[in-house]
């Protein structure tokens, strides 16, 4: 009881804080994770979105830029022009998580060596449905120690919309009792669950992205870790509920729009 009214207070403390200061900025990670083929543009096409999007985040004071691997470098070349302190983070197995565990660690260095600040691996929620936690605890154990003793702050995206509620609990719980084993609860604190890829889609047609009730089950389950919610958050409004449910982090393609106090009229 006293870890849920702990929790309670912090979640109250995070809304006077977005509320008083308005620094909704230091919520959001702006994403951008399509390939070229995905979106349906040219490679030089992609690479003027891309920057475009790291600009906006230094002209909007946002948390974070989130890019796929081979872009951290232009990233942090444009962080270092316009002397801004936004972070870089990128994506590791993504977006199935079901690479081995040597594939996803050797990513995540060449990331590190790009000059990345966060790491959000996939992990493989498929061999946790299936009974196989060795290997989740596995790549939780190398990936978090990876990130964790380059200061770098680490995610691991579950794909909730790909579970069950159960399985939601069970699978952040691992995650939580996973890390604490390999870093400690101090260094736990800079890890997150992470809701989403934003590329599931599910076979009844739901959401693929965070949900309340997803992103308040983890923050149940999560502590000392904190929560990242992303995927289907449009606007000022989702971004609130999200915190409210228990976010730290919102990751969204729709920064700008949020900031300016739009909605994103966007399937992504």
């Amino acid at each position: 009881m006293k870890d849920i009214i702990t929790e309670d207070i912090k979640r109250i403390n995070e809304l006077i804080k977005l509320t008083e200061e308005d620094n909704v900025g230091d919520y959001i990670d702006s994403t951008y994770l399509k390939t070229s083929e995905q979106a349906g543009i040219s490679d030089e096409d992609t690479s003027r979105l891309i920057s475009k999007t790291i600009k906006d985040a230094i002209d909007h004071n946002m948390k974070l830029v989130m890019i796929r691997p081979e872009f951290v470098t232009l990233a942090d070349q444009m962080i270092k022009e316009y002397d801004s302190n936004l972070l870089v983070g990128t994506v590791i197995d993504f977006p199935n998580g079901d690479g081995s565990v040597s594939g996803k660690m050797d990513e995540a260095m060449k990331a590190i060596e790009n000059g990345v600040d966060e790491l959000d691996f996939v992990v493989d929620y498929k061999a946790f449905k299936n009974g196989d936690l060795d290997k989740v605890k596995k790549e939780v154990t190398e990936g978090t120690a990876l990130g964790i003793e380059d200061g770098l702050v680490v995610k691991w995206i579950i794909e909730s919309a790909a579970l069950n509620s159960e399985e939601i609990a069970g699978l952040t719980t691992l995650i939580r009792d996973t890390v604490i084993g390999a870093v400690g609860e101090q260094k736990a604190k800079n890890v997150f669950v992470k809701t989403s890829t934003g590329f599931y889609k599910p076979e009844d047609g739901g959401p693929g992205g965070a949900t309340v009730d997803d992103v308040s089950i983890m923050s149940i389950n999560a502590g000392p870790l904190k929560v990242k919610a992303s995927g289907g958050i449009y606007s000022r409004e989702d971004l609130d509920k999200m915190v409210d449910a228990g976010a730290s982090r919102i990751g969204t393609s729709a920064g700008l729009e949020i900031i300016n106090g739009e909605k994103a009229n966007t399937d992504y």
